[in-house]
């Protein structure tokens, strides 16, 4: 994997929990303002809407620089805009790191086409 196409899905990735928890504060907030006296939906709405923001620029950054397909693009989108997607955006985010440090390390070791000559 190139360096930038990793830095483009770490991006992403760093930003997609705080975006997930920021959305489900802001819907507690919501909550709270029409049961309590307690409002801080403008706030909460303002860190939510920045996050949200950073999370789309990450997001369009890593679909061209990893080449994702049209339908993997989509999916990393809707959890933007589901409340727990987040968590699951950067689960499998971490998970494809994880896939292409290992595939990196074999290259280097020259392990790729082991199975090919055995």
């Amino acid at each position: 994997m190139e360096l930038k196409t990793a830095s483009a899905l770490r991006r992403l990735r760093l930003v997609s929990v705080p975006e997930a928890v920021s959305f489900l504060v802001l819907l507690l907030c919501s909550v709270l303002k029409r049961t309590t006296d307690f409002n801080a939906v403008p706030v909460m709405g303002a860190v939510h809407g920045g996050l949200f923001v950073l999370y789309v620029i990450f997001w369009a950054d890593a679909w061209k620089r990893a080449g994702w397909s049209l339908g993997t693009a989509a999916w990393f989108f809707l959890m933007s805009v589901l409340p727990t997607g987040g968590f699951f955006a950067d689960r499998r985010l971490r998970r494809s790191q994880g896939d292409a440090a290992i595939a990196a390390r074999a290259r280097r070791e020259g392990v790729v086409n082991a199975r090919l000559d055995a």
